[in-house]
């Protein structure tokens, strides 16, 4: 991959489309389409199962519920997240890692070795297919944080794995951290997302959980690392729609250690909630009633006072974290999936259930590849997030 374009860290979202074309056409030695050259049918794609007692599926099925979405992305961009697949290395964290030459996957992991305890290193399977080119090296480590550092650091393991990543992402060019949750894995690639599964052997592995996405790009570049989910820690996101207030979000999440590299709106998701949430204590439910805050209007309304309190509050104290445009979101994270949509649902999702499983998709098309007889199909209001957990102990 090209260290230019691939691994670039500057904070750059690509609007000008001569300079999009102009770097697009220097890569791949073509004038690559863009917004306003083609039409853009139904916008991105995403899927999502899980089952609440804990069963565990295969990989195969997240990546045919994609087939019959496929007009919704262009081929820039495909990926899953699952849930529960590694679970002879549960109690390690995961690092999936892209490299763009044998020499940057080297010196990484002489830095990996001053911070981990490496319990395991290999290539991530894959097959060649034609429909998948110019990957990366995919790699993966098993790692345990060294106690010595955490004491002498005085941080916690989440916090120092979250920083850690971070610092590769920023600093080490040519090295890319897209995963680093423990038990859980992503899988992504330019590419339908479909084909990305079958090039990633995912009907290899089993969890109890599973995101899928398939992305059309309209300002911003396609590349391995830019397409979704975006990881950290156990958190995965996966999106469908376009972060009006992108810029105001990122200023305030990186005056706390966060840093947006990859070159999308998306990414930046990922790490409010894992601010939100991790860092600041919030519950799902709460977390989601910042980023797609009620209206000041509905909170005036609102008969509960406890209720009117908590949204005021909510809404005072984090105003620059309240995500505006349209999206649909499936949250992923160790032991559940949440859904939510923007505040006005300007982004379809459907959610249907059958047996101890939920299915999450951006149409029922897909929801019906996965299991043909769900049952109550419906559609989540605005603004309403959807949250189900594997109930404990079984995950």
């Amino acid at each position: 991959m090209s260290k230019g374009v691939h691994f670039c860290t500057e904070h750059i979202l690509y609007r000008n489309e001569r300079l999009f074309c102009l770097l697009f056409s220097e890569r791949k030695g073509t004038d690559m389409k863009v917004e306003g050259r083609v039409r853009i049918p139904s916008g991105c794609a995403i899927a999502a199962v899980i089952s609440k007692e804990g069963n565990r599926m295969s990989g195969e099925m997240i990546y045919n519920a994609m087939k019959p979405m496929h007009d919704r992305s262009n081929g820039l961009g495909g990926g899953f997240a699952g849930y529960g697949i590694y679970p002879e290395h549960k109690e390690f964290y995961a690092l999936h890692m892209f490299f763009d030459s044998r020499t940057t996957r080297k010196e990484c992991e002489v830095f990996l070795k001053e911070r981990f305890e490496i319990v395991k290193s290999e290539i991530i399977p894959t097959r060649t297919i034609p429909a998948i080119t110019d990957e990366p090296i995919i790699w993966r480590y098993f790692v345990a944080p060294l106690k010595s550092l955490l004491s002498s650091m005085q941080l916690d393991e989440k916090e120092f794995v979250a920083r850690t990543v971070m610092k590769i992402n920023t600093e080490m060019k040519g090295a890319y951290v897209f995963s680093s949750g423990k038990n859980m894995g992503t899988f992504k690639a330019v590419g339908f997302p479909e084909d990305v599964g079958v090039f990633y052997k995912l009907e290899e592995y089993e969890g109890y959980s599973w995101t899928a996405h398939g992305r059309y790009p309209t300002n911003t570049p396609g590349w391995w690392g830019g397409a979704h989910p975006f990881t950290l820690l156990d958190w995965s996101i996966v999106h469908n729609g376009e972060i009006s207030s992108y810029d105001a979000n990122r200023r305030f999440i990186e005056m706390f250690g966060y840093k947006c590299t990859l070159q999308t709106d998306t990414e930046v998701i990922t790490y409010i909630m894992d601010y939100l949430v991790r860092v600041q204590g919030l519950t799902l439910g709460e977390a989601a009633s910042v980023v797609a805050a009620p209206f000041w209007s509905t909170i005036a309304g609102k008969s509960d006072l406890e209720d009117k309190e908590k949204y005021t509050f909510l809404r005072t104290v984090f105003p620059s974290l309240l995500i505006t445009g349209p999206f649909s979101i499936v949250l992923g994270f160790n032991g559940g999936l949440m859904a939510l949509n923007d505040r006005l649902k300007l982004r379809s999702m459907v959610v249907g259930e059958k047996d101890d499983k939920v299915y999450i998709a951006s149409e029922e098309a897909a929801i019906r590849t996965m299991e043909p007889n769900a049952e109550n199909i419906w559609a989540p209001a605005g603004g309403e997030p959807v949250i189900v957990k594997v109930k404990d102990g079984a995950y």
